[in-house]
């Protein structure tokens, strides 16, 4: 499995990953309107401080994972997403994790990852524990999605 950078030409193939609104919650906060579009994904990726990449493993793509640049110092963990749910639970969002971590510490001076997480998401939170990172409870914030209040995690650990 390797990550790969990703580029406009796979746009359409990430919309087609996010199914229904609370999905698109889920993965992209409030950053995309749904449904997902390519020009919202190709605008969102043209920004400086955003660096997507493919998961890959046999030349097809499972997943998709952000660095997003917070500092000159720290880069956060963002749009997490295992393409096809038969694929969740089978370790696949650690590897693209482990990943992302490895192409984050070859950023010079980078020496913190953090990440936000909706506190339901316990398979995630699962996930990202055991890579290290501990929740930050003084950044805990709420969303509230289709009339429900949903707890968001922020979550960290340094390099």
């Amino acid at each position: 499995m390797e990550l790969v950078p990703f580029g406009e030409n796979d746009a359409a193939q990430l919309c087609a990953w996010i199914p229904d609104a609370t999905t698109n919650v889920q993965w992209g906060g409030p950053t995309f309107s749904f449904p997902v579009t390519p020009e919202q994904i190709c605008t969102h990726i043209a920004r400086d401080e955003v660096r997507p990449f493919l998961l890959i493993h046999n030349r097809e793509a499972l997943g998709y994972i952000e660095l997003f640049r917070v500092s000159d110092n720290e880069y956060r963990l963002c749009r997490v997403l295992i393409a096809s749910p038969a694929n969740r639970g089978k370790g696949l969002g650690r590897r693209l994790v482990e990943l992302a971590l490895e192409k984050a510490r070859l950023i010079s001076n980078v020496y913190k990852v953090s990440l936000a997480v909706f506190a339901h998401n316990t398979a995630a939170i699962s996930c990202y524990s055991s890579l290290g990172f501990i929740v930050s409870p003084e950044q805990t914030k709420t969303r509230i999605s289709n009339g429900e209040t949903w707890t968001l995690l922020r979550m960290e650990r340094w390099l």
